[in-house]
């Protein structure tokens, strides 16, 4: 027996944004919040404001130290589209949690 949710499926994907260290991964998740309408203020990683990086660690440090996923709701044609965002680390000594997200990615920048 299925249960239906009312969800449309095709309508949500999830995005990874992998790269090295310092290549702007959480500055580019702070702008898509922003552009989307979910944060009214864009973070700043530097000023250790990135709605991303929410361990204390990482706003002291200015890296990502885990992975971390937020949601944007993007219109396209009059119909809502979910956007999952996984924010993940590029040090090296973090290429864990970037393994664990690749799992469930739709695609990656």
């Amino acid at each position: 027996m299925s249960v239906k949710t009312g969800l449309d499926l095709k309508l949500f994907r999830n995005i990874g944004i992998a790269a090295h260290i310092d290549a702007g991964k959480t500055t580019t998740t702070e702008r898509i919040l922003y552009y989307t309408g979910r944060v009214h203020k864009i973070g700043e990683v530097h000023d250790g404001a990135a709605t991303m990086d929410w361990m204390e660690q990482e706003r002291e440090r200015g890296i990502t130290i885990t992975a971390a996923v937020t949601t944007a709701n993007w219109a396209r044609n009059e119909v809502e589209h979910r956007i999952n965002i996984i924010d993940t680390p590029g040090h090296v000594d973090f290429t864990i949690e970037v393994e664990r997200s690749m799992r469930v990615l739709d695609g990656a920048v």
